[in-house]
């Protein structure tokens, strides 16, 4: 039942955030990205985890343009072609670095990135279809983002799930294996869990 229910949230979402216009994906987008970047976590992190934004997800890229110019060391998620569900977290020093992957997304080019065996960045952003108030997410169902976050990381570890305030609902619908993050930024709020 519960994924019965997912998926109709998900395609609910996903239909309204390809309905949005280019200025409102923009100025939403800004507003969030102003708020990751007021964070203390944002500014004294030397490690962060990003991802390139693809139909209308939260744009993230100035975050991305700020770790290269300020000397942080930028992971980015590649997906294994044979393997669903799995990523590699490339070193990516400039968007030359980046070619097409999975699902036609942008993601750090095989042969011109580093891939440490070993990847536990400070901070995280994770992109969804829709996060609740307790920092549960819906993504696009492969579970790329829940293995992750399921993994050790640093103890001043931080999760930041980016998204629209219209994509914020109440009582997403949790499997045992699903990951919340500590912190939902929307382009109106901070929600941060306990």
């Amino acid at each position: 039942m519960a994924v019965l229910d997912k998926e109709k949230i998900r395609n609910e979402l996903l239909e309204k955030r390809s309905t949005m216009r280019k200025a409102d994906v923009e100025a939403m987008s800004s507003s969030i990205v102003e708020a990751v970047m007021s964070l203390e976590q944002w500014d004294r992190a030397e490690e962060v985890l990003l991802y390139w934004p693809i139909r209308n997800e939260v744009d993230v890229r100035p975050l991305l343009a700020d770790a290269w110019g300020s000397g942080k060391k930028l992971f980015m998620p590649c997906c294994r072609r044979d393997e669903p569900g799995i990523m590699d977290f490339g070193v990516v020093r400039a968007e030359a670095d980046l070619s097409s992957g999975a699902f036609g997304i942008k993601e750090p080019c095989r042969t011109r990135c580093e891939f440490p065996d070993a990847v536990s960045p400070e901070l995280i952003i994770v992109p969804g279809v829709g996060f609740d108030r307790k920092g549960f997410r819906i993504g696009f169902g492969g579970g790329y983002y829940d293995r992750f976050l399921a993994r050790p990381q640093r103890e001043e570890f931080l999760s930041v799930g980016v998204c629209y305030d219209f994509q914020l609902i109440e009582g997403i619908p949790v499997e045992p294996w699903d990951k919340n993050v500590q912190l939902v930024c929307t382009d109106k709020e901070l929600i941060w869990q306990k």
